[in-house]
């Protein structure tokens, strides 16, 4: 059974704000190649210490959320933006990240690694063939 976000998520939040690790399956295809939506599963915890790089679950309107990459932070204002987009970038708060994932499982029980993407990230130009390449081939 699927739950709505609009329940799910804060239930999540609230797990993550008391100090515990959660894990789920996130939806969609906004954090290819790195996380299958539907198939790999996230492990998050409470988000202290981010940095640009890392991928949080975050707030971006009112029971809006998305799973994405910080890309930039300029004081309170954080910028993000899925591994899998080719354009157009989510702002938000640091009030409104929810949480950080720290591991990646495949559903073969291997943890994948969580890396800053640094390259990827300044890859945004060449992302669309990398991207074709890896719908044909690895999905």
């Amino acid at each position: 059974m699927q739950l709505p976000n609009e329940i799910f998520i804060p239930e999540i939040a609230r797990l993550v704000a008391d100090g515990k690790q959660v894990m789920f399956t996130p939806t969609g295809v906004s954090m290819r190649p790195f996380i299958e939506g539907g198939v790999d599963n996230v492990t998050l915890v409470r988000p202290d210490a981010l940095k640009v790089g890392d991928i949080v679950l975050a707030e971006i309107q009112p029971q809006h959320y998305v799973l994405h990459r910080i890309y930039a932070l300029n004081g309170e204002v954080v910028t993000l933006m899925g591994d899998g987009n080719l354009q157009g970038c989510e702002h938000c708060t640091l009030q409104n990240i929810l949480a950080k994932v720290t591991a990646i499982h495949s559903p073969k029980g291997r943890t994948k690694p969580v890396t800053r993407a640094w390259l990827w990230r300044h890859m945004i130009h060449s992302r669309r063939l990398f991207l074709k390449i890896y719908r044909h081939t690895c999905i």
